[in-house]
């Protein structure tokens, strides 16, 4: 007994072992038992028509009485009826056996039921259309390129903008059929209200009066004021026609609700990615060595592209798996001491966010009363730059914030996909933050801080001495926030990125690569990119062309990111994993979503609109057109519409929904712990087998008789 595990030893781990022939040891190896089991066989196997592994020198020990019958299971093999991809077969393999099923399915087409022939046309048009859709994506190979050589985490960003332009070209074809082109069959729109016509809630004259000189038009391109105040870049520009304001108002909710499913939808694929990440299972080394490969390529460009992106992804798993090793030796002293430093410094993001805030807050309410000064309304430059005056508080905190946030998350002692989600909340926070208090700033001067029984809201129920029409004054806003956006972009680019990699060539030596290294940072951009579209999503209803200037907002973003990315940038340093982007980056699209949306519905459910203005004006509400064109419908349409509102159709509909909510979760629920189940059957069955054969071999060497 005690010679077993001396020769147990020798068996398992030695070399020679291994390899020494059978009759050398006197009795089967412990490789030989292995490679009987289905296990390795299927861990041998390589496809129909093609040997396994070790094949050749068991058949010179069988005398070759095996060929023959791994000639008739590769025909049974061949015959399989599952899609050639499907199949975990070498791409030789894959087509020897399309092109059976090709040959095979001409033979048999014209036989079977005409439902059995509409189904496999169903199912071939299903597959054409979906390779259809996959080569119109735009930018597939620049894309590509990008992952191969600055990683996966640079390439979700131009993947997140590609799709952010998908949108923005959705909602721009919606607005003009549902928009501007009722506005346009209609007949001729009116001018705007003559400065004569006495009203209650005041006049409103958006044209300046006499000659307009140069820097006045450049300031009325920039601010969105004079001759484009009155356009159908704005909400005012839009008479009040019944079927109009019923289509203008459905124009923003079927958007909304196309924004709300695209971006559900990308957020379950990329959760799904996610999980496969985030699962120890899936995220070993041998899963992107043995499984990440794609024999397909064909090209040596395609193959040096897919070599480094395997090779990001595995500097991304040592970098976090060091992490997470140096967290687990750490003692308790020094636990204490890392919660310590992470609650000191989100105090400090606490307070500086908290002083953003309020700088934005006093730049928005201070806009009003300078822009009444007269020295602000001799100088069109001054008067420009007080516009302007939330927008560049805004930027500026923008701008300095961010690396402030940068330089504080490696001191809490994350792993680097961790600092980025941290990063990334901490920027979204501020961005979409300050957005949010230039809006409560607009409200304040809206509805007179929400008293409506205020002196200048009272008459009107807003503001009309000040906001005349001040749906277009808030589209102004988000027009300005677009614009500036742009061109601190364009900015950024031209006089600091490229200078910078001009000054690399010039200089030599250190300063020059000091001076001249720059990396992409994917959490900076993709805010940019989530801030901007926020700012459409909040006034696209009060500026209809929004969408339309985002959208080529965008392109010019793509192909300058793109120039700048392959011109000036180097590859990072330090990565992380793309898989947490693909599931984080909708997620934040998705809030911002959220938060545009608040103050959308609170103007069109509780703000009354602009007597002067809009295809809204006399209404009470902007939601009061629509129970008013329900009510010139027929009875039967109006009845069922009512019944929609009705308890009687929400109470069912929220128990169906609950019971079928339940129910989901208990099966996703029962199929987690049927998966854990057999995951620990899977463990339990390998060390049996392999405590198994070390006994068989134990045995059979110490007694050959047996």
């Amino acid at each position: 007994m005690e010679e077993n595990p001396t020769l147990e030893s020798e068996a398992w781990g030695s070399s020679r072992g291994w390899l020494a022939p059978r009759e050398a040891r006197g009795g089967p190896s412990l490789s030989s038992v292995l490679n009987e089991l289905p296990s390795a066989a299927t861990l041998r196997y390589r496809g129909p028509g093609v040997l396994p592994w070790g094949a050749l020198e068991e058949e010179e020990e069988n005398g070759g009485r095996s060929r023959k019958a791994f000639t008739e299971v590769t025909q049974m093999e061949l015959q399989d009826p599952h899609p050639s991809r499907e199949l975990p077969w070498p791409m030789q393999a894959r087509r020897a056996h399309r092109q059976r099923n090709a040959s095979r399915d001409q033979v048999v087409y014209g036989s079977g039921t005409k439902t059995d022939q509409w189904a496999r046309l169903l199912r071939r048009s299903k597959e054409k259309t979906k390779e259809g859709l996959r080569s119109l994506q735009p930018w597939a190979w620049t894309l590509k390129r990008i992952g191969g050589q600055f990683g996966a985490g640079t390439e979700s960003y131009f993947s997140l903008l590609r799709f952010l332009l998908l949108l923005n070209v959705l909602a721009s074809v919606l607005m003009a059929c549902m928009t501007l082109l009722p506005t346009w069959l209609g007949g001729a729109p009116p001018g705007p209200p003559s400065p004569n016509i006495s009203s209650p809630c005041g006049s409103y004259n958006p044209h300046s009066q006499g000659l307009v000189t140069f820097a006045t038009q450049l300031f009325n391109l920039l601010s969105g004021e004079g001759y484009l105040e009155w356009s159908p870049l704005f909400y005012g520009f839009y008479p009040p026609r019944p079927r109009l304001a019923v289509t203008y108002l459905c124009w923003a909710f079927a958007v909304g609700l196309i924004y709300l499913l695209l971006i559900l939808h990308r957020s379950v694929s990329g959760l799904k990615q996610t999980l496969l990440a985030e699962s120890e299972a899936l995220t070993s080394y041998s899963h992107r060595v043995f499984s990440a490969w794609d024999f397909g390529l064909c090209g040596d460009v395609h193959v040096r592209l897919r070599q480094r992106i395997i090779l990001y992804e595995l500097k991304v798993e040592l970098e976090e798996t060091v992490v997470r090793r140096q967290a687990a030796l750490r003692t308790l002293g020094q636990q204490a001491r890392v919660w310590l430093v992470r609650v000191l410094l989100n105090l400090l993001v606490v307070a500086l966010l908290a002083a953003a805030f309020y700088g934005v807050y006093w730049a928005t309410g201070c806009t009003v009363e300078l822009q009444e000064m007269p020295l602000v309304q001799e100088l069109p430059l001054l008067k420009l730059g007080v516009n302007y005056l939330p927008s560049i508080f805004i930027a500026g905190v923008n701008f300095v914030l961010p690396p402030v946030f940068k330089l504080i998350a490696p001191l809490e002692g994350y792993t680097r996909s961790r600092q980025i989600v941290f990063i990334l909340l901490r920027t979204v926070f501020l961005r979409l933050a300050s957005l949010v208090v230039l809006l409560f700033s607009l409200w304040n001067q809206i509805t007179c801080g929400g008293d409506s029984e205020a002196e200048d809201c009272e008459t009107c129920g807003y503001n009309y001495k000040q906001l005349p029409c001040w749906e277009t004054v808030l589209g102004q806003e988000m027009y300005k926030l677009l614009l500036f956006d742009l061109l601190t972009v364009l900015a950024v680019a031209l006089l600091i990125q490229f200078p910078r990699k001009l000054l690399c060539g010039l200089c030599p030596g250190a300063l020059g690569r000091l001076a001249g290294t720059q990396e992409f940072q994917v959490p900076d951009e993709v805010l940019g990119l989530i801030y901007a579209q926020t700012v459409v999503w909040v006034g696209s209803f009060f500026c209809p062309l929004l969408p339309l200037l985002n959208t080529v907002k965008f392109l010019l973003l793509f192909y300058l990111k793109k120039l700048t990315l392959f011109s000036t940038c180097s590859p990072a340093a330090r990565t992380f994993r793309a898989s947490a982007a693909n599931f984080f980056f909708p997620l934040v699209l998705l809030l911002g979503l959220a938060i545009s949306s608040v103050p959308l519905l609170y103007s069109i459910f509780l703000i009354p609109p602009s007597k002067l203005c809009g295809p809204f004006r006399g209404q009470s509400t902007i939601w009061a057109q629509i129970p008013e064109s329900i009510s010139s419908l027929p009875e039967t349409i109006q009845n069922f519409l009512f019944f929609l509102g009705t308890q009687a159709f929400a109470v069912p509909l929220l128990l169906i929904s609950s019971i079928l909510m339940a129910y989901t979760v208990a099966l996703a629920n029962s199929y987690g712990r049927l998966i854990s189940e057999l995951k620990r059957q899977r463990e339990t069955e390998a060390q049996n087998k392999v405590f198994l054969a070390r006994r068989a071999v134990a045995l059979t060497s110490t007694k050959p008789a047996l």
